[in-house]
């Protein structure tokens, strides 16, 4: 298998500070300070056996990448040569790609984008940072894909890559017409026609480390879904969202979901501190969860959302 570890995910953030603080401040996590090169470091919060990396747009480490948004992630190989060479036996290669100096001096080298379900990746020589875990975050629970097909994303990441796959899920919001026949004789009669699905997304779990990658394609291309921006979500919602970012981006990565025990104490807690939310409470989500997003004002222009669940 190749690189069975999460070194990191890196982070194009609008402003460092801001998610710093919320991680650091609000959720407890702790921070190292990172070589980037050119004489600079970049905040890196671990999170579990993994890490966040938050880096200013236009900076080298994200290819100049202006918008905000997670980036890449980088798998932790102990021997870049080795780790090069089962990626091409795998077919994951990018052709012509040589390795470069990476996140706190290590050598890095990219893999085909394409073959991973637009999933931009990198193999890191290890970064050595400490486990990271606070009373209010566990680790990071999944990160969200924008998907245009999960079976192709299963494929690679399964098949060609080795990992394991945790779960497939169809996640719907239906809308159950209701008609009422009101006499003033006979009284009220109400019929119910079958439910018409109004939203839904085709979710896959890859497992990576002690973390999973989330695939989300649309259920149905004829519903684009609907946004309404930092208003509580819902399933519809959710589809909109990833059905925008692929029409506008294509597939790639999305989101960055934190696993906590107490979901409603942790927003409650950012409530509290000023951080901007989307969700004031728990929802329904996938895996049996509760979550709740985090407004992306307050996290560089990235999107956050926290997951509790068995």
């Amino acid at each position: 298998m190749i690189g069975d570890k999460l070194a990191y995910v890196a982070l194009v953030v609008r402003d460092q500070e801001a998610p710093a603080r919320v991680l650091g401040r609000d959720l407890g996590l702790v921070r190292t300070d990172v070589d980037a090169g050119q004489g600079t470091t970049i905040p890196v919060f671990s999170v579990g056996e993994s890490a966040l990396a938050l880096v200013p747009a236009g900076h080298a480490l994200v290819e100049g990448e202006e918008r905000p948004g997670v980036h890449h992630v980088a798998l932790a190989v102990a021997d870049l040569g080795e780790g090069q060479a089962a990626a091409a036996k795998a077919g994951v290669a990018q052709a012509g790609a040589a390795s470069r100096v990476g996140l706190g001096g290590r050598r890095t080298v990219a893999l085909d984008a394409s073959r991973l379900s637009g999933v931009r990746t990198l193999l890191t020589e290890p970064l050595g940072l400490p486990t990271g875990r606070s009373e209010a975050i566990e680790r990071i629970d999944h990160l969200g894909i924008a998907s245009a097909d999960n079976r192709a994303a299963v494929a690679a990441w399964c098949g060609q890559l080795g990992r394991p796959l945790e779960s497939q899920q169809t996640d719907m919001e239906v809308m159950i017409p209701v008609e009422s026949f009101t006499s003033d004789r006979h009284g009220v009669i109400y019929h119910t026609r079958p439910p018409v699905p109004v939203g839904g997304l085709r979710v896959a779990f890859v497992t990576v480390g002690d973390t999973d990658l989330e695939f989300l394609q649309n259920f149905d291309p004829r519903q684009s879904g609907h946004v309404d921006h930092g208003a509580a979500g819902t399933t519809r919602q959710d589809q909109g969202a990833i059905a925008k970012f692929v029409s506008s981006r294509g597939a790639g990565l999305h989101h960055v979901a934190l696993k906590t025990p107490d979901i409603d104490g942790v927003l409650a807690r950012l409530d509290a501190a000023g951080v901007g939310l989307i969700d004031k409470t728990g929802r329904p989500g996938s895996r049996a969860g509760r979550i709740g997003f985090i407004h992306p004002r307050s996290m560089g222009g990235v999107l956050f959302h926290l997951d509790e669940r068995p």
